[in-house]
């Protein structure tokens, strides 16, 4: 039987590993990465002139993201050169790896003998490369209002056109409140694009301390919420601030036909900012007049999240 040491002794003998990214491959699909490694065994000398098994997979964060096989041949030097993304599918899809969830890196096995019996193993990270595949999917056209990307339907864009809000495409739940039981102040009082991500996490981080009856409440209801659209879970939502309301609420013929057109439904009337107004009272968007008025805050009104990309 083989000890501990034994086997960590045989894991480690991939003694190079090169990223490469030709141009012909950047020509073509962005869809493969150039990969080299010289192979030895478990004695350390150099696997020539053979055919080997290999298993690839990528890493991204904490989870693997796709796997591969290949079955090349190492040269005189014991180099053996391969294209991730081009071999035997065992899991996933190489253009569908979200390259920007986490840290990424590539893993091989190895059976020298050619069959699936791996015995040597190697992790590199991978640095530039992921992300210069990743840069395939950035738009080369600017983000409109009404398009449906990121979870929701987009309904502020900044100067660059590349990034801005999205909404979701439905209401979260039926009417809820804005406190959690008890009034006080929050200091929630940020308004203008991206501020209502700041006030959600003050309002429940004020709630906790102010009184927090276990209930959920408009910006916990959104900080918690997840959606997944095209395979990606979106779990960085927000209640939204006074003005970014009132900017739905401007857009919101297109917003609901966006959302309609894909499964969600229209906005209705009265809907929760995450703006405070007092230690009682909080802003409420109206979708049918475009108002803004400060109800108190253990009132029911609608809840509608959004996010920032």
């Amino acid at each position: 039987m083989k000890t501990k040491a034994h086997k960590l002794n045989t894991v480690l003998i991939i003694v190079l590993a090169n990223l490469l990214i030709s141009s012909s491959i950047f020509a073509q699909a962005f869809e493969k990465i150039g990969y080299q490694a010289v192979i030895r065994d478990a004695n350390g000398n150099l696997v020539t002139n053979q055919t080997i098994g290999m298993q690839v997979s990528i890493l991204v964060g904490a989870g693997t993201a796709y796997i591969e096989t290949h079955t090349p041949t190492t040269n005189a030097n014991g180099l053996v050169s391969i294209e991730v993304g081009d071999g035997t599918l065992v899991s996933g899809i190489f253009a569908n790896i979200y390259w920007e969830y986490g840290d990424c890196y590539i893993k091989t096995d190895v059976d020298p003998t050619g069959g699936t019996n791996y015995t040597i193993s190697g992790t590199s990270q991978l640095l530039s490369v992921p992300y210069a595949i990743y840069a395939k999917s950035i738009p080369s056209s600017n983000y409109s209002v009404g398009d449906f990307v990121h979870g929701g339907v987009v309904f502020w864009v900044d100067e660059t056109g590349q990034h801005g809000l999205v909404c979701a495409k439905i209401d979260q739940g039926i009417q809820q409140r804005w406190d959690a039981g008890t009034w006080g102040n929050t200091q929630a009082k940020g308004d203008g694009p991206f501020s209502g991500e700041m006030n959600t996490s003050i309002i429940i981080a004020a709630l906790v301390a102010i009184g927090d009856d276990g209930n959920t409440y408009a910006a916990r209801l959104c900080a918690e919420l997840q959606i997944t659209e095209g395979g990606k879970t979106y779990g960085d939502w927000y209640l939204p601030s006074k003005e970014e309301l009132y900017i739905m609420y401007l857009n919101k013929d297109i917003i609901n036909s966006t959302a309609t057109a894909n499964g969600g439904t229209s906005f209705f009337n009265q809907y929760w900012s995450s703006t405070e107004f007092n230690n009682q009272r909080a802003w409420v968007q109206y979708f049918y007049t475009g108002e803004q008025y400060n109800y108190e805050k253990g009132s029911p009104r609608l809840v509608r999240a959004i996010r920032a990309f």
